[in-house]
């Protein structure tokens, strides 16, 4: 093993399932092989894990791939050179409405996106109370949640005001009335839906290109110092991502979550079986058969960026900013 720069380290992370891989690579051990010292730092919000890691406090995260391209632009509220060197999980959030609202406008669960959209659209024309709330202004939910809108009207999917808010308080949020609707990654989904507060209406899988949601992301500044330091803690993690891919017994990974206070809800193979077995096949199938970060993926983000909010970037401009947001370790091993 090549001498590490950097000994400790503190990786942030918000409460979603897919952090589990930084996670189960703490409890297993696999951050200590690599001689790491790992501090897991739950973060508040994206915003506060964005600012703490550009600015140092944090010297790698769980992070939304989208704050990559925008902290590049200085669209998000400073202008960062974050870059990842993996993946953590391809898109699989989720949209949800309020129980009250799925009733009055004939909502079934087993609804496709179109007609999803297509009454949520009508309901808006008619100026019903329809507030929708997404993650972050710089996440695949936010473009999703545009995207599932514009199936059915494409100008009032993009002139739509929308709320904000972190994934934890979005079971508070929809059981308050604060919001109607949101679009967020697993549990919350899933928790908001078991407390009756909600159904799910829409799969992101069903809207938008299978791209990139989460990945592990660091500054440039920091990966290029520490290259040895971003194989040895990109090495623990896909160890433990080949785990749980193919691990048949996830109780530990379960009883972990729980632990964590990622999952908060009562939900067993004896009760609430659906539930159980897909949160178990999503732990399982974050990522597909590479955790490689994609160009493509990157320019899909920065296309969806123009589309929503006209910025004016050239395909050479979009590819730069793409390629930027990827680590290339090959170049800084020593």
């Amino acid at each position: 093993m090549s001498e590490l720069e950097q000994h400790e380290i503190n990786i942030g992370f918000i409460p979603l399932l897919d952090c589990v891989a930084i996670l189960w690579a703490e409890k297993q051990g696999y951050f200590q092989e690599q001689g790491l010292k790992v501090n897991l730092i739950r973060e508040a919000s994206w915003a506060s894990l964005r600012d703490r890691l550009a600015y140092g406090f944090l010297d790698a995260a769980h992070c939304l791939s989208a704050m990559l391209p925008a902290a590049a632009l200085g669209q998000d509220q400073l202008k960062a050179n974050l870059q990842t060197p993996l993946v953590l999980s391809i898109n699989q959030a989720f949209i949800s409405l309020r129980q009250e609202l799925c009733y009055a406008l004939n909502l079934h669960q087993d609804v496709d996106e179109k007609t999803s959209s297509q009454k949520v659209v009508q309901a808006l024309k008619e100026n019903k109370r329809v507030n929708l709330a997404h993650v972050y202004k710089y996440s695949i939910h936010h473009f999703c949640l545009r995207e599932w809108l514009a199936l059915t009207d494409p100008d009032l999917a993009k002139n739509l005001p929308m709320l904000t808010s972190p994934p934890p308080s979005m079971v508070k949020g929809i059981a308050q009335h604060i919001f109607d609707g949101f679009c967020v990654g697993e549990p919350w989904n899933i928790q908001a839906q078991i407390e009756g507060h909600s159904f799910i209406v829409a799969s992101s899988q069903n809207v938008i290109p299978k791209v990139a949601d989460k990945v592990l992301a660091m500054t440039q500044e920091w990966a290029e110092q520490h290259p040895c330091t971003v194989k040895a803690l990109v090495t623990a993690v896909q160890k433990a991502q080949a785990d749980l891919k193919q691990r048949l017994d996830l109780s530990e990974v379960w009883d972990m979550l729980v632990d964590y206070q990622i999952i908060q809800f009562e939900c067993s193979a004896q009760r609430h079986v659906y539930d159980f077995y897909k949160i178990k096949n999503i732990i399982r199938n974050f990522v597909g058969k590479s955790a490689e970060p994609k160009v493509d993926d990157f320019i899909w983000l920065l296309q969806q960026m123009q589309k929503w909010e006209n910025l004016d970037l050239s395909v050479d401009d979009q590819l730069q900013i793409a390629k930027s947001c990827i680590y290339q370790q090959e170049s800084s091993t020593v």
